[in-house]
C-alpha cells in the first residue's frame, strides 16, 4: 500500500519526532510511507491532487484540524492520530470543531495517546468511540557518549559561578502553548539567592514573534539562559547529564521530552496539567507543581533529597519500560494500518 503521511514536521519538534517514528513502523510493515509536512500545502485541493497524480491509496495524518482539512477534498480512507492541540485547544474554536468532527466522522481509525484525550473526544464526538485506539508514544533515545555542562556554559559564553551546576533544563519549541516564560520569575530570583541553579531553555523558533519576547524577557532574568536547538542525539546527552527535565505546558497531548527524560533516568518536574498527570505520578514517577514557586520548593526538595531522586528515576525507567515500549506503538501501527486496505 502507498500511504500519504501529513503532520507538522517543524525541525526539532516532538511532532517531527513522533510521525517519523511512526513512519518507520509502517514502512516496516511492508507498506510505502511518504511523510510530509502540512506546511507545504495552502489547500485541500492541493493535497486532493497530489494523492490523484502520486496515486496514494491511504493517508495518515496527525492532528484533526491542522492536518485534517486538508483532506476535506479527498476520498482516499484515512485514519488520524489526535495531538494535544486538537482536543485542548482548537476544540474550543467552533469552526475548528465542525471540521474536526467531519475528520472523525470519515476516519477509518482514531488514535489517542492517553485515557484522558480518548474520554475529552467520546464527549465531543460520542460516534467516535468505537474508532478510538488509545496507543501510548513509543520511546527511543540516543544520547552521544559524552555532554559536559559545564564546558557548554563556558564555551557559550554564559557566566557561572558554581563549579558544580544544577541544571534545570527546559526542552520546548518556542510557541506559547508551551509556556517557557512560565518559571522565569520565580527561577531568576531563586538564583539570586542560590546562584548554583540554573534553567536553561531548549528548543526551536517555532513562533517567530513569541521568540523574540522569549529572549527580551531571558535577557533581563538572573540564572537563565536560552540555547538553539540541539540534534536530537546531543539534545539527548544534554538532557541525561541535567539535574532535571521541566515541563511548563499549558497543554499537552504527552510530551515525548518527559518520557526520554524518565527512560534516561533523569527526574522530571512537570507542570500539573491533564496531560501531564497521565504520564507523571506525583512522587511516584516524577514531581507535579502547579504554580511557580512550588517549583522552586519541589526543586529544592529534590536537591536535598538523593534518596527521593533515586526512586523517582528507578520507577519511571520501569514505567516507561512497561507502558512505552516501541515494539508496542510498531504493533499497533501495523494493524491499524491494514484498515486502510
Amino acid at each position: 500500500m502507498k500511504l500519504l503521511f501529513l503532520a507538522s514536521l517543524s525541525p526539532r519538534t516532538g511532532n517531527m519526532t513522533t510521525a517519523r517514528r511512526i513512519c518507520d513502523h509502517i514502512q516496516e510493515g511492508g507498506h510505502l510511507c511518504t511523510l510530509r509536512d502540512i506546511g507545504d500545502f495552502k489547500s485541500s485541493s492541493e493535497v486532493a491532487d497530489l494523492i490523484s497524480e502520486d496515486k496514494f491509496d491511504a493517508a495518515l495524518i496527525i492532528h484533526l484540524y491542522k492536518a485534517g482539512r486538508l483532506l476535506l477534498d479527498s476520498s482516499v480512507p484515512y485514519g488520524a492520530i489526535f495531538g494535544g492541540t486538537d482536543v485542548n485547544e482548537d476544540i474550543k474554536d467552533a469552526k475548528k470543531h465542525e471540521v474536526m468532527g467531519t475528520i472523525v466522522q470519515k476516519a477509518r481509525f482514531l488514535v489517542a495517546f492517553t485515557d484522558q484525550l480518548k474520554n475529552t473526544a467520546e464527549l465531543h464526538w460520542p460516534l467516535a468511540g468505537s474508532k478510538v485506539h488509545v496507543q501510548p508514544q513509543g520511546v527511543v533515545t540516543k544520547p552521544c557518549a559524552k555532554f559536559n555542562w559545564g564546558e557548554f556554559l563556558q564555551n557559550s559564553g554564559i557566566q557561572f559561578t558554581s563549579s558544580d551546576p544544577y541544571i534545570f533544563l527546559l526542552v520546548c519549541g518556542l510557541r506559547r502553548v508551551k509556556d517557557p516564560l512560565y518559571l522565569v520569575d520565580a527561577f531568576s530570583a531563586w538564583h539570586e539567592r542560590e546562584p548554583c541553579v540554573y534553567l536553561i531553555i531548549i528548543g526551536p523558533e517555532v513562533d517567530a514573534v513569541f521568540a523574540q519576547q522569549v529572549k527580551a524577557k531571558v535577557k533581563g532574568a538572573h540564572g537563565v539562559y536560552l540555547v538553539s536547538e540541539k540534534p536530537q542525539t546531543e539534545l539527548h546527552a544534554a538532557m541525561r547529564d541535567s539535574f532535571a527535565v521541566v515541563n511548563s505546558s499549558i497543554s499537552e497531548g504527552m510530551s515525548a521530552t518527559i518520557l526520554e527524560a524518565m527512560d534516561l533516568k533523569v527526574p522530571v518536574l512537570a507542570r500539573n496539567i491533564p496531560g501531564n498527570r497521565a504520564i507523571v505520578n506525583h512522587e511516584h514517577t516524577g514531581l507535579l507543581y502547579s504554580h511557580p514557586q512550588e517549583f522552586v520548593e519541589l526543586s529544592k526538595r529534590l536537591m536535598s533529597d538523593s534518596g527521593l531522586k533515586r526512586s523517582i528515576v528507578t520507577k519511571a525507567k520501569e514505567y516507561v519500560e512497561k507502558h512505552h515500549s516501541r515494539n508496542s506503538e510498531r504493533k499497533t501501527y501495523q494493524e491499524l494500518v491494514s484498515e486502510l486496505l
